[in-house]
């Protein structure tokens, strides 16, 4: 059985300034070399903020990466961000695929699937996002849409070393409401399933996170389930007592 060692994302999204940001990543880096959390510890803020944050953190244990990618590796595309420019500033992972890039962007399958692709080609870690929207659960067919996400955002050449995937209810998000745990376990077992048909040998080496109001209070119970390898954090992430009480809540690989 893979030994896989838990990682928690924190996604700050469009939060953050200059001074905040840095502030918030010196403390969080103080109090990892102080007390390790039996993870990986990676924090993607936004854009603006992705130099001066790798500046803070160069040297420490603390990861740094992408919140989003082009899927082109440059050219006329205003407001992009290329993964060469995300990795000259050291990052390490970028997120793929976030289901407010979905709809709020339009993104297909092919999309994700391109932009994994390119961050795989720039030597960064692609953090595919998938999951399914209310009606979709209501209706029965989470299993469904999920796997056909994973089929059409998973591009070749994937594996453990390379891909991560968070499963995030979009009901979940941003609302205060997690699935239950028998939901995500349900998931989770899917997930692994998927990738197993995809990519063979080397499926039990993919991280599978889960990612959905995932709080303090909750993380415990929920990074106890099977094949939940950590969390993609939100909201939570921006207060360092909360992020690193997740990180300290995963299970020891």
């Amino acid at each position: 059985m893979a030994v896989r060692r838990p990682l928690v994302v924190g996604n700050w999204k469009m939060n953050g300034l200059l001074a905040d940001g840095v502030a918030r990543v010196r403390d969080l880096c103080t109090r990892v070399v102080a007390e390790p959390p039996p993870c990986d510890v990676l924090v993607c803020p936004p854009a603006t903020l992705i130099a001066p944050v790798a500046e803070a953190l160069r040297g420490s244990p603390v990861l740094w990466g992408g919140q989003d990618c082009h899927a082109e590796d440059k050219g006329a595309f205003t407001g992009d961000v290329a993964v060469a420019m995300l990795a000259d500033l050291g990052c390490r992972a970028v997120i793929v695929g976030h289901s407010e890039r979905r709809r709020d962007h339009g993104e297909t399958d092919a999309i994700v699937c391109a932009k994994a692709a390119a961050a795989h080609r720039a030597g960064l870690i692609a953090i595919v996002c998938v999951g399914e929207s209310l009606a979709d659960r209501d209706a029965g067919c989470s299993e469904a849409v999920v796997g056909g996400q994973v089929s059409g955002s998973l591009p070749q050449g994937a594996s453990g070393a390379n891909t991560v995937i968070a499963y995030e209810p979009v009901w979940a998000i941003g609302t205060g409401r997690i699935a239950s745990a028998e939901q995500i376990a349900a998931m989770h077992r899917h997930l692994r399933g998927l990738v197993r048909a995809r990519i063979g040998c080397g499926a039990g080496d993919m991280r599978l996170l889960y990612g959905g109001s995932v709080s303090a209070a909750n993380a415990a119970e929920i990074l106890r389930i099977a094949e939940v390898d950590g969390a993609l954090v939100g909201g939570a992430s921006l207060k360092i007592n909360d992020f690193l009480a997740i990180c300290r809540s995963c299970v020891a690989a």
